[in-house]
């Protein structure tokens, strides 16, 4: 996680050696009994499904949203409780964000989808074909896009 996120080496069960920064990757060689535990690799491949990236930050999340779970517990709160407090609390978040940070953009600039893809594409390993990554992905947006007419 971060600007100089290193790859890990994992052995895996059958002695071969693995090099990734994938969370996911390195969650898929852990074996885990405890319930949260297996909650959060639930968390990761399903991050990992739906956006593709980002499994190690909602490790890092979901972690740090346990922890402070952890003091109501303390205090006889009810998880029920608790879960319904946050369910709230992400609700608030998500329209602070929408209004905050969404930022609308032309679908027919190919300057403004390009940035968009690059910050997609800028936690991968691909800085050396950064420009060609873009340029086949942003082709790709052109391919399937759904125009005015509805066509496409």
């Amino acid at each position: 996680l971060g600007p100089r996120a290193m790859l890990k080496m994992l052995m895996d069960p059958m002695g071969g050696l693995v090099l990734t920064n994938d969370g996911n990757a390195i969650l898929r060689e852990i074996t885990v009994k405890h319930p949260a535990a297996k909650s959060i690799i639930e968390i990761a491949r399903t991050q990992d499904e739906e956006v593709g990236d980002g499994t190690t930050s909602v490790i890092v999340l979901a972690g740090e949203v346990m922890s402070q779970a952890e003091q109501f517990l303390d205090q006889n709160i009810h998880p029920t409780i608790v879960i319904q407090a946050y369910r709230m609390a992400l609700e608030d978040m998500i329209g602070f964000a929408e209004e905050k940070f969404s930022k609308p953009i032309d679908i027919n600039n190919d300057e403004e989808i390009a940035c968009v893809i690059k910050s997609c594409l800028g936690t991968k390993m691909l800085s050396k074909w950064m420009s060609l990554a873009v340029s086949i992905a942003l082709n790709a947006v052109k391919t399937v896009r759904i125009t005015d007419a509805g066509h496409h």
